[in-house]
């Protein structure tokens, strides 16, 4: 009987020590979230003004609607710098360092749909809007665990 009380004395501890890296690591993630949030936040009036992109290229307002994704690409692009600044739990540091990409190249097509529409290319712009879709996705897929409210990207603002 004193036999099983070690063995599974033993075996508490050892669940015991698995669970505290695993408590810490939540505990970085949130100090993560709770940092790149706001950061994330203030971007959101820019993104929110994209929802009338989709009604502005109906309109023939292409060059209004080019206006709205070079706002965006521009306050994304200040926003991923901002985010490039914050120190990355150590056990997410590659994870994290990829959604960053992912923002990049966000900013890239915002950019690339902003020249299309300028240049009164409706047809080429909605080929990019598709790609920041999928692209998002892919982002968004990144850092699921995160549950972001504010550095989640949502695409269905401007579709």
């Amino acid at each position: 009987m004193p036999g099983k009380k070690l063995i599974l004395s033993f075996v508490a501890a050892v669940v015991l020590v698995g669970a505290v890296p695993a408590l810490a690591a939540d505990a970085e993630q949130q100090r993560y979230v709770d940092a790149v949030e706001p950061i994330c936040k203030q971007n959101k009036p820019q993104e929110e003004k994209l929802k009338g992109a989709k009604a502005l290229v109906k309109n023939g307002k292409l060059d209004a609607a080019s206006m709205l994704f070079s706002n965006a690409a521009k306050a994304l692009k200040r926003t991923r710098t901002k985010l490039l600044k914050v120190p990355k739990p150590a056990a997410d540091g590659a994870r994290l360092t990829k959604w960053l990409g992912y923002v990049k190249t966000e900013v890239t097509l915002f950019e690339a749909v902003a020249r299309k529409l300028a240049k009164g290319e409706a047809t080429a712009a909605q080929t990019m809007v598709v790609r920041l879709i999928n692209n998002a996705k892919q982002a968004n897929n990144q850092v699921l665990d995160y549950e972001f409210d504010y550095c989640r990207f949502e695409t269905s603002k401007f579709v």
